[in-house]
């Protein structure tokens, strides 16, 4: 497996739209096909030296090329020093956190997306690990939670899921790195066409690969990226993910370079659409307010504008006046929009997040959902009929 220059440019320096589209600009030697083929080997041949004989591959936990072949079209996405691919968007939130040593002191922000959360508050106990939550997109908040606690790590979310609030990742960056911490900011919603977190001092980005990086809701998947690959805590997760196990498998690895050719189209059609139905609800009678960054009523509206390049992703949840009887009521009613559990995929999904998680702080009427590809003015009709027009 090769890469060939797709222009006189360096690869690093192409567009977003281009890297995807190419893959990377990845071949296959054997018969010239224009799709990477799929190698299900776990081991690999050694030569007479009992060196590996291609590529330094010895056995596909260390040594996937379809996980390798992921991971190059991901560094240079995130102008990454070097990515690693996992079985699942939590396996990677695991790598991180495992780095920790029993009695480190870590700072996350609160309200983001339940599993993480959860997880996190779990392992924290088990590792006797201080555990500190604050409102990241409250800046002097976490400024001074930094300072205070002096926190090995901090974990950020933007936009957060479900409450799509705006954290500024580069003074959270200078905060944590000036108490003598990395900061990690998970960066499914946005991907790296709307915005590359390193490139505003992040140390570590993660995604959720299963959602918008793959984007067909078929493939279970989760992605790091960081800013310095001789760093510690790389090394540290690197090998973890090693020994441990938690690499991707070929064909989903496969999968998930097929759905990122088109990534950036996905991105731009799904934060289209979603900014008109962010517009649409904002105006509906039904609706007691809309959370969205792209309206200039969100409070994390001008900080968007300067982190998110291109739209303002797929994700936007509003509260439905009423509480949870008419939510739900209203979820009863729609006709496109899926009843189901995910985000980024090219298919338009709702969710009544109180169902989900009741003891959050979750708003009963709250729906959340994940805009498609589909077009706008259907969606909007089938919201407006289960809403009442």
């Amino acid at each position: 497996m090769k890469a060939r220059a797709m222009s006189s440019k360096p690869i690093n320096s192409l567009r977003p739209a281009t890297i995807a589209a190419q893959a990377g600009g990845l071949l296959d030697d054997a018969t010239g096909g224009v799709v990477p083929p799929i190698h299900p080997a776990t081991t690999f041949v050694r030569d007479e030296t009992y060196t590996p004989a291609v590529d330094g591959n010895v056995y596909s936990r260390s040594h996937a090329p379809n996980g390798r072949m992921v991971e190059g079209v991901l560094a240079t996405l995130e102008g990454a020093q070097e990515a690693l691919v996992f079985p699942s968007g939590m396996a990677a939130v695991a790598a991180v956190f495992r780095t920790l040593p029993a009695g480190a002191c870590v700072l996350v922000q609160s309200q983001i997306y339940w599993g993480t959360t959860a997880w996190i508050r779990a392992f924290c106990e088990r590792r006797e690990i201080t555990l500190i939550e604050v409102e990241a997109a409250d800046t002097q908040a976490f400024a001074t939670a930094c300072a205070a606690h002096k926190p090995a790590l901090a974990w950020v979310e933007t936009p957060s899921n479900p409450w799509l609030r705006i954290v500024d990742i580069a003074a959270c960056a200078q905060a944590v790195q000036g108490a003598g911490g990395l900061l990690v900011a998970d960066m499914t919603t946005s991907t790296p066409v709307l915005t590359r977190a390193l490139s505003f001092g992040a140390d570590i980005v993660m995604h959720s690969a299963t959602k918008g990086l793959n984007g067909h809701s078929d493939v279970l998947a989760g992605a790091l990226a960081c800013a310095d690959a001789s760093s510690p805590i790389w090394h540290a997760i690197r090998a973890d993910r090693d020994m441990a196990g938690a690499v991707l498998g070929p064909f989903e690895a496969w999968l998930l370079l097929r759905g990122m050719r088109t990534l950036s189209l996905r991105v731009e059609r799904m934060s289209s659409n979603a900014q008109k139905l962010a517009e649409y609800l904002s105006d509906h009678p039904a609706v007691e307010a809309v959370l969205y960054p792209g309206l200039p009523s969100h409070t994390g509206h001008d900080l968007a504008c300067t982190q998110m390049k291109g739209g303002f992703g797929p994700l936007l949840s509003f509260v439905v006046k009423g509480g949870a009887e008419a939510a739900l009521a209203a979820t009863a009613r729609l006709q496109l929009f899926h009843r189901a559990t995910s985000l980024g995929g090219v298919e338009s999904l709702v969710e009544h997040r109180h169902t989900i998680e009741p003891h959050t702080g979750i708003p009963e009427g709250l729906l959340r959902l994940s805009v498609g590809i589909e077009d706008a003015g259907d969606l909007a009709d089938d919201l407006g009929q289960a809403l009442g027009q």
